[in-house]
Order: C-alpha cells, then structure tokens, then sequence
C-alpha cells in the first residue's frame, strides 16, 4: 500500500489534535477522479471542524480547498482526460441550483478526507477547469470562499449595479472576495475592521470607504444608504449591521465566526420592512457559474501568505488569531 504525506485531526480534541503525516493514498472508482494536489487553501472552517470531528474517531485529512492536475481518472467518465489542469468544488451532493441544498448536502472534509495531502480522490463533478489566468496558490484558495460569495451576492442577496453594501469584517478571505465581486458589478462598497492595516488595503483593494469597527456606525454612516448588508461576523456586529441598513434594505447571513446567537427586536424588524436571508456554500451549478464570473472579470484572489504542507499548523495559528488579510495558501507540491 503506498503512503502520502497529510495534515490530519485526530487522538486530541482542538488544534492539539492537528498532525503532519503518512496516510494511505487513494485510489479512484467508478465515477470518480484522483488528483495530484498542489496547493491547498485554508479557512476558517478547518477550525471549525476541529471541533466537529471527534478525538476517537478515524484520522480525518483537513482542508476544503485544493487545484492541481488529474492523475487517474474512474470508469464511464469521458469528460476528464488525466493531466487536466483542475480546481476542486467542496459542495458534496448538491449538483443544482436551489432555494436550499438537499439532505444529503456535505461540504468537503468531514466526513469525507480534504485536501490538505499531497492527492485527493472525488466524485467528477467535483472538479472543474483551473482559471489559466490565475496562479496555482490563487487557485487553491478560491472555490469555498469564492462560491460562498457567489450564492450570497448573487443568488440570495440578487445584488444590483449603484446598489451600496456594507462588509462587516475586512479582512476575511470571503470579505475580499466579496468586495471584487461587488465592484465588478457596479456596487458601491462599505467595510469595516478595527485595523487601520486592513481597512488601507481594504481601499486598494476597491472598497469606495472603510469605517472603524469599533466606532459608532450609525453616525460614521449617516449621510450613506445602505442598500445590503453582508454579514458573516454574528453577535459582535449583528445590531451594529442592522441598525444602518435602511428600511426595505436586506441583510445576508453566511457565517457566524464571533458567535451564533444574536438578539432580534421583531417589532422593530418588521416595522422596518426588513428581509434577512440565510446562505451556505452553493451547488456545483452555481460553483461553474461563479467561475466563469471570475474569468470574465479576472477577479483573483488576495494571498496574505503561502506555507508549505509541512507547516499547516502554523497557518492554522495565524488564521486563529485573525492576523491574516485575504486567503492563507498551502504549498503541497
């Protein structure tokens, strides 16, 4: 049997449980495809699935994202020749645009083994053709991040051209993403962060203004309408967001990174004619759709940084902390 080197969760609870080692190395079935990962993407998931996967269960390979080239390829697959150049899509099960994914909706990396090894085998339609403009650390990062922001903006939020949007969050590999993805279409842009750092590069990288977190936002934001609002911080900026967004206006949830559980005055939600809308990750339908965005308006994504595979526990501690600025990039081969 031969071995791959991993970056798995197991023995221990938390980070204490994130180790570098040999696993044994996949091979395809039918309908499936085995690729040659080299690089690998991390997010805030990949701690939140520490936390999820049990110390006495099996060792799990960590990582959602991943790009590299197709190494073998299953029976009655003609669609995908070895050697192509692809990028993986998380989204298990749910192939079709809908209100909500199906029961059986996974995202990659628990249960099934991630990307953070050097190959991963998957169902075909969870690979699609590599970007050519972008590197092979830009496509690594991408597709969770990208296709979250995607199903949010476009599907759930259906933003418009001279709409504005506030971005809680600066920083964030999906917040940068969103804030491209938001210009692209002629949106007006609004993030916060309590890092002059990272509301500077926030600025260069398209947003139209960048208010301090910690400051009062209805009062920074008086003279502005805010048609949407993005949220995927939770508790420390769920009234904050509200409070600014104008009546009518609609407020998008995708994440919850500072808590789950946040207070909702009803009388005044209604009374504000509010819409709040829910979203998660997205269906390959929309993953192909979002890519092709993305190679129309040559959007790339922000690499605060590239470890090698070997390292990825400390990656894992810088995003821990939330030091980093866009998408932290695992260097596998």
């Amino acid at each position: 049997m031969s071995v791959m080197k991993a970056v798995v969760h197991k023995g221990e609870a938390g980070i204490a449980g994130v180790h570098y080692t040999d696993m044994p190395e996949p091979t395809v079935s039918k309908g499936q495809v085995k690729v040659r990962l080299k690089t690998a993407g991390l997010n805030h998931r990949d701690l939140f699935t520490l936390k999820r996967h049990r110390p006495d269960d099996p060792a799990l390979i960590l990582g959602s994202d991943g790009a590299g080239v197709v190494e073998a390829v299953g029976k009655d697959i003609d669609h995908i020749d070895v050697g192509d150049e692809v990028v993986i899509i998380p989204s298990l099960h749910w192939k079709n645009k809908s209100a909500a994914p199906p029961p059986e909706f996974e995202i990659l990396s628990l249960p099934d083994h991630g990307t953070f090894a050097e190959a991963i085998v998957l169902p075909a339609e969870n690979v699609a053709p590599k970007p050519l403009y972008l590197s092979w650390e830009e496509a690594g990062v991408l597709t969770l991040g990208a296709l979250t922001a995607y199903r949010v903006l476009f599907t759930r939020a259906q933003i418009k051209a001279g709409q504005t949007v506030l971005i809680p969050g600066a920083g964030s590999g999906v917040a940068t993403l969103l804030i491209q993805m938001a210009k692209a279409v002629g949106a007006r842009v609004i993030v916060t962060s309590r890092s002059a750092e990272k509301r500077q590069k926030a600025l260069e990288l398209g947003a139209d203004r960048a208010i301090d977190s910690e400051h009062d936002w209805r009062e920074l934001l008086k003279d502005e309408t805010i048609d949407l609002v993005i949220e995927s911080v939770g508790a420390a900026t769920w009234d904050k967001s509200l409070n600014v967004l104008k009546p009518g206006g609609t407020i998008a949830v995708f994440g919850a990174s500072a808590g789950d559980v946040v207070s909702l005055n009803l009388r005044d939600f209604f009374y504000g004619q509010y819409t709040l809308v829910g979203s998660t990750l997205g269906s390959i339908e929309e993953a192909y759709e979002m890519l092709e965005f993305f190679n129309k308006h040559r959007i790339k994504p922000v690499i605060d940084s590239v470890y090698s595979l070997s390292d990825t526990l400390l990656a894992m501690k810088k995003i821990e902390q939330g030091s980093q600025f866009g998408k932290i990039a695992i260097k596998i081969s």
